[in-house]
């Protein structure tokens, strides 16, 4: 595969309809995983998990999407500066990846490595509310529950992420497509 292979266009599903798109700048195809580059995410105010802010508004992001029957992506977080918070997983629908377009659909949950070390599951809440409201189905909850869990039973035993995603740091993607800074 490439090391640099263009852009792509991420259509992200929030049920029950909010449809995010995102186009993102390809850094490297590496056949069971694609890393792309969110140059400033366009939020409004601080991510927080805890009382901990892991991303602000103009935050680089470094994506990992893998192909197959994968439930979940990750990113490398960081503040607005560039310094690394953690790690963190959305659990989704397996990506449909055509040439230059995705779609996936939000699953709610989250699992977060922080750079500290601790493990959470976020938005619990969201798929219950999710589950209760009829936009979610229970089979499908059970689903999303069982990979959030099993990521962050990996982390907590040092297991997750993947190396690729340790070894993909921002300074690196940024030289692969040429950026500086």
């Amino acid at each position: 595969m490439s090391a640099q292979a263009g852009s792509v266009e991420i259509h992200y599903l929030r049920p029950p309809e909010q449809l995010d798109v995102y186009a993102q700048p390809v850094a490297h195809d590496a056949g069971d995983y694609v890393v792309t580059y969110l140059a400033a995410a366009a939020r409004a105010k601080d991510a927080k998990v805890g009382e901990r802010v892991v991303l602000q508004p103009g935050s680089p992001v470094v994506w990992f999407t893998y192909r197959g029957e994968v439930w979940h992506d990750v990113g490398r977080f960081h503040l607005a500066d560039g310094t690394f918070t953690g790690c963190y997983a959305n659990v989704l629908t397996p990506v449909k990846m055509e040439e230059g377009r995705w779609e996936t659909t939000d699953l709610f949950l989250d699992v977060w490595l922080g750079s500290d070390g601790v493990v959470e599951v976020l938005d619990r809440d969201e798929l219950e509310a999710a589950v209760r409201d009829g936009i979610v189905t229970p089979d499908l909850a059970a689903r999303a529950e069982a990979e959030a869990e099993r990521l962050a039973a990996l982390a907590r035993a040092g297991a997750w992420p993947p190396a690729h995603v340790r070894e993909w740091t921002l300074a690196r993607v940024r030289q692969a497509l040429g950026e500086k800074g």
